[in-house]
């Protein structure tokens, strides 16, 4: 049971307009986004960071690979099922999408991207210069290894609030690995 409101309704009038492009986008409001409306400043937030990575060089695939080896590492089962879905929307195959959960990969630039990803998970930002060669030697630059970080960070916002605030699931289940 949810630890918070998650109907849309009940939201503050600020979240109102914003919720109702999020529904459209999605073709209906997904649980998480309905949890973070009890915050306008949140919820105005998550959906500008969706946004902003969406259009990064990164790609939408590369991006649901990151988010389900976090979401799987975090144990997060709520972003670990979205996430699926929207990699499947992105392209990327049920087995590819399977491998990075658990963060593989047969293409050495997402193993390199997965592996940093949950090294910044694991270790807190923690890392070293020979973490940030390793995405240098598969073709990253800067951009791109800062945009893995943003990815981190965002992934790690979205699974605190389903964890924390045991958001329903409301995508397709796949099991934590």
């Amino acid at each position: 049971m949810p630890r918070v409101n998650i109907q849309p309704q009940l939201a503050p009038a600020a979240s109102q307009a914003l919720l109702a492009d999020i529904g459209q986008a999605f073709g209906a409001t997904p649980n998480m986004f309905k949890a973070v409306a009890n915050s306008p400043a949140a919820l105005q937030s998550m959906w500008a960071a969706f946004g902003a990575l969406g259009s990064g060089t990164l790609g939408a695939r590369l991006g649901e690979q990151l988010a389900v080896a976090i979401a799987n590492r975090n144990r997060c089962e709520y972003c670990l099922a979205a996430h699926t879905v929207l990699g499947h929307k992105a392209g990327v195959s049920a087995e590819d999408m399977a491998a990075a959960q658990v963060g593989k990969s047969s293409d050495a630039r997402t193993v390199a991207a997965l592996a940093f990803a949950l090294k910044v998970v694991e270790q807190r930002a923690r890392i070293g210069d020979a973490d940030v060669a390793s995405l240098r030697e598969v073709g990253f630059g800067d951009e791109q290894i800062v945009e893995i970080i943003a990815h981190v960070a965002l992934n790690l916002f979205t699974n605190t609030i389903n964890v924390a605030l045991d958001v329903p699931v409301d995508f397709p289940k796949i099991a934590l690995k």
